[in-house]
């Protein structure tokens, strides 16, 4: 059940008030268990691949690895009984949107968020324009995701975090088909020193003003079992930290229907991997040592897909 455009997937969760899961893939046992869970939740779901894991799938060739995984992505999907949609995140370049577009990708993000809000604008714009002829959405991004702490200035926040004005202007004159605002979160690990902080009026505003369905990345929960069993079999991520499970539902009761995940599936895999090395040291079959780390991703999959309400919405 291949859906063509992602844009389908999310207008469906913006007039149901739920949230969709964005998972990134670099490899077949993180593509397996995504779609595993989905299956078996029968919820819509959403792989991501990010320029990096273009380059990584393409041994070095970004066009090649964007094939490689459509191709993949793809053939799982067929068979799939869920919706499957495939999205480029965080495209810095025309160059690596085209190739994503080219080899079937679903949608495609334009991040130019560190650029100066009218070149923001123009790039988004062109990529608009090439996209949709090809019948393709387009997420973009406004403010930066740099995390909010206690003690940042009301007006280094406000620079920071998208300005609600701003976004009706630049949804207005782009033409995009969802939004990804910052408002509060970060990437990576180590999202916040403290309590997570999330600007939950800023992201109403924009709901408001722009009543597109909109994304929330760094939104991996860094959960604490997976954290603590990877340091206990010799991992060194002390302190990490994430967005609890009761912010993402109040940032998807508030108009996000897209999460990003992707450090969450990371950090799982790589705990029961460790502990499986630990526990099987004459194992040398690639295969026996995988499949707890994928049933990993596969557990933190569902209970992210209970968490954001899309369990049942296939």
């Amino acid at each position: 059940m291949y859906v063509k455009n992602t844009k389908e997937i999310l207008e469906k969760a913006n007039e149901g008030y739920y949230g969709v899961g964005a998972f990134n893939i670099n490899n077949l046992e993180f593509l397996q268990s995504i779609i595993d869970a989905a299956v078996e939740k029968n919820s819509p779901v959403i792989i991501e691949t990010s320029e990096g894991a273009m380059s990584y799938a393409g041994d070095g060739d970004f066009r090649k690895g964007a094939k490689v995984l459509a191709d993949m992505v793809k053939s799982f999907a067929e068979s799939a009984p869920v919706p499957v949609a495939l999205h480029l995140d965080h495209g810095h370049d025309i160059e690596h949107v085209v190739a994503a577009i080219q080899a079937g990708y679903s949608s495609v993000m334009i991040d130019a968020s560190a650029k100066p809000y009218k070149e923001n604008m123009e790039l988004t714009s062109e990529v608009v324009k090439i996209a949709h002829a090809a019948g393709i959405s387009v997420e973009a991004e406004l403010g930066r995701l740099v995390g909010i702490e206690d003690n940042v200035s009301v007006s280094e926040r406000d620079a920071t975090l998208i300005d609600p004005d701003e976004a009706k202007d630049f949804v207005e004159h782009t033409g995009i088909d969802f939004l990804a605002p910052a408002i509060g979160t970060s990437h990576g690990a180590f999202k916040f020193k403290g309590e997570a902080k999330l600007d939950f009026e800023r992201l109403k505003k924009v709901k408001e003003l722009t009543k597109l369905p909109l994304v929330l990345h760094g939104a991996s929960t860094v959960l604490p079992r997976y954290v603590e069993l990877a340091n206990e079999y010799g991992a060194d991520i002390q302190g990490a930290k994430g967005v609890p499970y009761d912010v993402l539902k109040e940032a998807v009761k508030y108009g996000i229907n897209k999460v990003n995940t992707d450090t969450d599936l990371r950090v799982a895999f790589i705990a029961e991997l460790r502990k499986v090395l630990h526990d099987n040291k004459a194992q040398i079959d690639p295969r026996k040592l995988f499949k707890p780390a994928m049933q990993a991703i596969k557990e933190v999959v569902m209970e992210r897909m209970e968490v954001l309400g899309s369990v049942g919405k296939a």
